[in-house]
């Protein structure tokens, strides 16, 4: 399904599940340093905006458009693959867990790198990175994660030197990406929520693992199993920002 018409369907209530967390838009906004001008790639509901500079945005889709705030950044309708900007338009930009649903990511990360004068800066998931608790009951994750996420080495070879720095989520993180109810595995069974899991749209063969999961709640197996998590207040899940240097 084309991107666009993708989140035409899956995006109905979506800024209302996937709200920005203040702790990671902190990481985010010290990456972009003292840009004035700043590029949005894959902009969604404008989550992670910073909104004491100078904010473009350009976004497939039309519904997750509709959902901006009137506030929010200027905003056009493209695609990061062909972006309307001359060479060195924007002091920075930024793309915010989008890149895997791009058709062309090298031309998209290339396309970024042309219209920005300084740094580019990107967060996205390590489909390297191993040990989250949810691929034990739906390891096609892991599988949809190596087929659509970029490795780290790509980015090297499309931006040239990068920094690469883990960012870990917090245990109460209002932002409902894939992994970030990682200490509260209940949320996995609200179809409310997992409906804003691009991740749950595309997986065949969850229903027995989700079944599972309820069980192993119910019956005290995931506590006793993963307990060591409660013990923490941020989790390294593999999620990574990119940075160029």
């Amino acid at each position: 399904m084309a991107m666009n018409t993708f989140y035409d369907t899956i995006g109905v209530k979506y800024s209302d599940l996937r709200k920005p967390d203040a702790r990671i838009e902190k990481v985010i906004k010290r990456a972009l340093g003292s840009a004035k001008t700043v590029l949005n790639v894959g902009a969604g509901t404008g989550s992670y905006e910073p909104v004491d500079r100078q904010v473009m945005a350009i976004e497939p889709s039309i519904e997750m458009i509709r959902q901006r705030n009137a506030s929010a950044a200027s905003t056009i309708q493209g695609y990061a693959e062909d972006l309307p900007f001359d060479d060195n338009s924007f002091d920075a930009s930024m793309a915010v867990l989008t890149i895997h649903h791009w058709t062309d990511k090298e031309k998209g990360i290339k396309e970024m790198r042309r219209v920005t004068r300084g740094k580019v800066v990107i967060l996205t998931f390590d489909p390297s990175h191993r040990g989250f608790w949810l691929a034990d009951y739906i390891p096609e994750l892991v599988k949809l994660d190596e087929l659509i996420m970029p490795r780290i080495a790509d980015f090297k070879e499309w931006l040239g030197p990068v920094e690469v720095s883990a960012v870990p989520i917090p245990h109460d993180c209002s932002d409902g990406f894939l992994y970030a109810y990682w200490r509260r595995p209940s949320a996995y069974l609200d179809p409310r929520i997992t409906a804003a899991m691009s991740s749950f749209w595309v997986v065949d063969k969850i229903s027995e693992g989700l079944r599972k999961l309820e069980s192993d709640l119910a019956t005290d197996n995931w506590a006793q199993q993963y307990s060591e998590l409660l013990n923490f207040d941020e989790y390294d899940v593999g999620y990574r920002l990119i940075t160029t240097k």
